[in-house]
This record gives structure tokens, C-alpha cells and sequence, in this order.
């Protein structure tokens, strides 16, 4: 089957299938004599675990030691668990983060009601909170320190 043929089984587009190819998730397949890629079906199957393990947002690295493991018949089952794991922990801190950003925000626009809301030069009301916070020593989520990639 040819690229667009891939791509309708698996939902995934022809340009991410070229992508996976390139960063080696996906083997290089057989050329046709008019050079169109042709794929089998067990290149379909590889991209639908790629497609699954994706929309569960594993990382590209995960999902190739996984692969890896498939490809020198090991049983990628612990390396999955693994993965999973590692997922639920970094979602786990997610909503930690998020509450505790929702529990500030909260307590930002409860002080900032109180204040005055006329103050155009923003020196006594909530448009001070905002530009004081980050020099007020509070502290909710650290954007630049963290990554969820």
C-alpha cells in the first residue's frame, strides 16, 4: 500500500509517517519502480502502537524504546508499564500545579474585588497585585523550571 493508503487505516497523516520515518520510529520502507513508498501490513500495525502510544502522550523516546524492544524480540511489556507510570506521575503533578495556580488566582481576584476599581495608574488595585506578584515571593507554578515534554 502506498502512504495515503497508511495513513487513511491509521488516522495518522502522510507527513507525521514521514516524520516517524525520518527520526527512525518507522522503517524505512521498500520503494516502488516509480519510487512511491510501499508499506505492509505490519507497518500498519507499528503505527497504530506509534498513534496509540501517542495519544496517550508518551514521549517519541519512550516509544522508541519500546519499538527497540519489539525489534529484538524482547516483550516491551515492563518498558510500557514503566512508561505508563512515568505518565500518571507527570499528570499527577500537573493537577497539583493547577490546583494550587486555581488557588491563587482565586485568592488574587478575592483581594483584588476588595481594592478599588478606578485606579487608571494600576497603584491600588488588582492591576497591582499582577505586577507585584512574581516580585511578592508567592510562587505557584514555575513555568520556565518546568516542562511537561
Amino acid at each position: 500500500m502506498v502512504i495515503h493508503e497508511l495513513a487513511k487505516q491509521t488516522g495518522i497523516a502522510a507527513g507525521t509517517i514521514r516524520y516517524y520515518e525520518s527520526i527512525g520510529l518507522m522503517p524505512k520502507p521498500k520503494r516502488s519502480v516509480n519510487n512511491y513508498r510501499q508499506y505492509t501490513s505490519a507497518d500498519v500495525e507499528r503505527l497504530r502502537l506509534i498513534g496509540g502510544a501517542r495519544g496517550l502522550d508518551f514521549p517519541l523516546d519512550d516509544i522508541a524504546d519500546i519499538l527497540r524492544a519489539r525489534d529484538n524480540d524482547m516483550a516491551p511489556c515492563q518498558r510500557v508499564l514503566d512508561a505508563l507510570d512515568q505518565r500518571l506521575a507527570e499528570i499527577d503533578q500537573r493537577i497539583a500545579d493547577l490546583l494550587a495556580l486555581r488557588e491563587t488566582l482565586d485568592r488574587l481576584k478575592r483581594e483584588g474585588a476588595a481594592l478599588p476599581h478606578d485606579d487608571v495608574r494600576g497603584e491600588q488595585c488588582v492591576c497591582y497585585l499582577l505586577k507585584t506578584y512574581r516580585d511578592s515571593g508567592r510562587v505557584i507554578l514555575q513555568r520556565e523550571e518546568t516542562s511537561y515534554d
